[in-house]
């Protein structure tokens, strides 16, 4: 009892013992939160600091977007003049063979596949008579998932990326046949203009992460890829109807473009390696290190372009067009006489662009008319690049040959029109 009093005493001496006695009771409630006026001092004269600095920053960033708008404006690109160039003065000028007309590549960079199609396209009617429009972006499907197959394969260490070589073709074909464009025209709906921009972000930034985590499941990624691809280019048939029959894409290639894709070869001509012997191109976009380009003599592999064009056949083409000599607006490429005159063109000419990457796989293209005019070779190119539309005339250029023999590195054509250099071919 004595210690309850003493308890009672001290609670009371504390200004408790009124709540507990009475039995009182707290009650909660809502007051506007304090601001420590020190606190706060120091808030405010941060944020008088970073506008300062925002403020700095941003004169910095005009000043920098104004220098870099400046510079853009004071971009050139440097070319030559049209004195002495005198081309045919139009495509129907060159004999063409049959082709298609010219088909656009809009913003990709897929004229290996355009090329090359084109080329086929030409093949076909020329042995067959036949005129049979094909799929350009099939092919592009089909390679795009051969590029990540060797990518999981070789563990990330193989390039991934829209550029190709006109062998691609062969070995597609033979693989996964071929459709006609109306059954595959690759395009997303409701669209009419190729854009892969989209496309190949997705495919790079999927494979990257496949790389950072070892996701080396190949069937796995490939079938991830094939998700992106049908996003953008649609699922491609595994049949279709032609001509009111059913069939496969294989089927297709066989039986109505009737093309043997064992019949043509690849040319090329660098002293690198040796003369008449089957070599690597070796550049980027042979992803796959095809050893399948017969390598001859600079004479010898001008000769058979001029052979192919002049008994009326196309010619499939590729190499350097980034030079002051190739003229959108004027619908020419040719090699100016400030660079070096047409009379000391030669494989060693040729191959020092070769070294010093001067010349580099740039585009593919198609040769489908020629004509000597004016006392020079001139052919009448098909072209599905963008600078092709800036001239008189829509999707083609004239190369003079200077340029043929200086700036393009490889081109396809069918055996029987190089018998006589395949029997110099060193085994």
């Amino acid at each position: 009892m004595k210690k309850i009093f003493v308890l009672l005493l001290c609670l009371s001496l504390c200004g408790f013992a009124a709540p507990l006695i009475a039995g009182a009771k707290n009650k909660a409630k809502y007051e506007k939160r304090y601001a420590d006026p020190l606190l706060k001092a120091m808030e405010e004269a941060r944020e008088k600091e970073q506008a300062a600095l925002d403020e700095e920053t941003a004169k910095i960033r005009k000043r920098q977007s104004e220098e870099k708008a400046k510079d853009k404006e004071q971009e050139r690109t440097f070319l030559s003049d049209m004195a002495g160039v005198n081309p045919p003065p139009s495509p129907a000028a060159c004999n063409p063979v049959f082709h298609f007309p010219p088909v656009a590549q809009y913003n990709t960079n897929t004229c290996w596949s355009f090329a090359t199609t084109s080329y086929y396209e030409s093949e076909i009617f020329r042995l067959s008579g036949r005129k049979i429009k094909l799929s350009e972006m099939w092919t592009v499907y089909f390679e795009y998932l051969e590029k990540v197959r060797r990518f999981v394969r070789e563990r990330g260490a193989s390039l991934v990326a829209e550029g190709g070589e006109s062998n691609a073709i062969n070995r597609i074909w033979k693989t996964y046949g071929i459709v006609p464009a109306a059954a595959y025209p690759g395009y997303p709906a409701g669209s009419e203009k190729l854009d892969h921009e989209r496309l190949i972000t997705e495919v790079k930034a999927f494979l990257d992460y496949v790389k950072a985590n070892n996701l080396w499941n190949e069937e796995d990624v490939l079938r991830h890829v094939a998700v992106i691809l049908d996003k953008h280019l649609g699922a491609p048939p595994r049949t279709f109807t032609y001509d009111g029959r059913e069939m496969t894409p294989l089927e297709f290639l066989k039986n109505e473009t009737r093309l043997d894709m064992d019949n043509y070869v690849d040319v090329m001509s660098t002293s690198f390696y040796p003369f008449y012997t089957f070599q690597e191109y070796a550049v980027p976009d042979n992803w796959w290190h095809s050893k399948e380009y017969l390598n001859v003599p600079l004479d010898a592999w001008y000769a058979l372009i001029l052979k192919a064009v002049k008994a009326g056949c196309s010619v499939g083409i590729g190499g350097d067009v980034s030079e002051a000599g190739k003229l959108g607006f004027q619908d020419v490429c040719f090699v100016p006489s400030f660079d070096i005159p047409s009379e000391y063109i030669d494989q060693d000419a040729r191959e020092f662009r070769i070294a010093n990457r001067t010349t580099e796989d740039d585009h593919g293209i198609h040769i489908v008319g020629y004509k000597n005019y004016k006392g020079h070779d001139w052919f009448l190119v098909k072209d599905s690049g963008r600078s092709a539309r800036w001239g008189r005339h829509e999707g083609y250029y004239f190369f003079r040959g200077d340029y043929v023999k200086l700036k393009m590195l490889t081109f396809t054509v069918p055996k029987e029109l190089m018998k006589d250099i395949l029997a110099k071919v060193k085994k």
